[in-house]
């Protein structure tokens, strides 16, 4: 058994849902807990059979991602986590982006022993903002530095806000702050705008402990 905190707690989704949505989500929760393998093919339906948009109740939560993460929930509840982060493997290498995001999200409330490092690599590779975001949040913790400090990096290129990154105040550093100092300079000199997050990346660095032992 492996356990996955919520997106959303459960009350706050199912007020969200009428009637026929949460008889289908309770549908979905019943088929991946009898047989988690399922997973995959309900991701897809996940969304169509319950509905999508902000939730409301829970701050830049989106329906269809808590509904998805609750689906993993309850897959988790019968497998280890070698075997939970196999099954999201899958989910996320067949699913689309909005599939993708809900197992980066899923992540982000997994334990130490589920290690998705790799998909989060995958997820910093694309230019999908939403992608991006969801790599940078609480799993992002599992990536080394420098897989990191470029993760903050594509959130600069993208324009998603270093708001979303986790431990931005406690990994910044040195190295990073002259990454972004290098950014800062190209943008200049091609006559760019500099994005306002450049300076509170390169402040995180300034107050961080990780610049201090540096210094």
């Amino acid at each position: 058994m492996t356990d996955i905190r919520p997106l959303a707690d459960d009350d706050t989704v199912r007020d969200a849902l009428d009637e026929d949505a949460r008889a289908q989500l309770d549908a979905l929760t019943r088929e991946v807990t009898e047989d988690p393998s399922r997973l995959g093919r309900t991701f897809p339906a996940a969304a169509r059979r319950t509905g999508r948009g902000p939730l409301a109740g829970a701050d830049g939560v989106l329906l269809e991602d808590a509904v998805r993460v609750s689906l993993v929930r309850a897959a988790a509840g019968s497998l280890d986590p070698e075997a939970l982060l196999s099954e999201l493997r899958e989910v996320y290498r067949y699913g689309d982006s909005d599939e993708k995001r809900a197992v980066l999200h899923a992540l982000s409330g997994a334990p130490d022993e589920v290690d998705g490092s790799d998909l989060l690599l995958d997820a910093l590779r694309t230019n999908d903002t939403r992608l991006v975001a969801a790599a940078m949040g609480p799993h992002s913790d599992r990536l080394d530095d420098d897989s990191w400090r470029q993760g903050v990096l594509k959130c600069l290129f993208t324009g998603v806000p270093v708001a979303s990154v986790t431990g931005l105040a406690r990994r910044a550093d040195r190295e990073l702050a002259e990454m972004v100092q290098r950014y800062r300079r190209e943008r200049e000199a091609a006559g760019r705008d500099v994005p306002l997050d450049v300076q509170v990346v390169l402040d995180a660095c300034a107050a961080s402990p990780e610049k201090q032992k540096d210094s």
